[in-house]
Formats: C-alpha cells, structure tokens, sequence
C-alpha cells in the first residue's frame, strides 16, 4: 500500500474507535440511574466538549498536512 492509503486506514479506524466510544458513553449515561434532565445536561455538556476536542484535532492535522505539503514543495 502506499504511504497515504495507509494515512487513510488508520484515520478511519481511530474514527471509527472514537464513534463507538461516543455510542458507549451516550449509551451509559442514558441507562444510569439519573433524572432525564440531569442526564440530558451532561450529555450535552460532553458532546460540547467532544465537539471542540475534534475541532482542535481536525485544525492541528490540517496544519500538518500543510507544513508536510510545504516541505514537499521546496524538495525538503
């Protein structure tokens, strides 16, 4: 395989971890034992969090990928 199909593989396997650890946490607070409302709070508060970890995660992996394809400009 080539360098970026390899890239590919495991950005789609951590994707696919990272999902099942939202569907696993979401299905947790769901069945615990907590009023509807406390539990729809935390769960919002934590996709808020998730959301703004990704959002970080996507914008540092774009850096890189630009300071790899700048890099590949100047034959470095």
């Amino acid at each position: 395989m080539h360098e970026n199909d390899d890239k590919n593989v495991l950005l789609y396997m951590l994707a696919g971890i990272g999902l099942g650890a939202v569907i696993g946490a979401a299905a947790g607070l769901l069945f615990a034992p907590k009023a509807g409302s406390e539990t729809r709070e935390l769960l919002g508060d934590k996709l808020k969090e998730l959301k703004g970890k990704t959002e970080e995660w996507v914008s540092e992996q774009r850096s890189k990928r630009r300071a790899n394809e700048a890099l590949e400009e100047v034959g470095a």
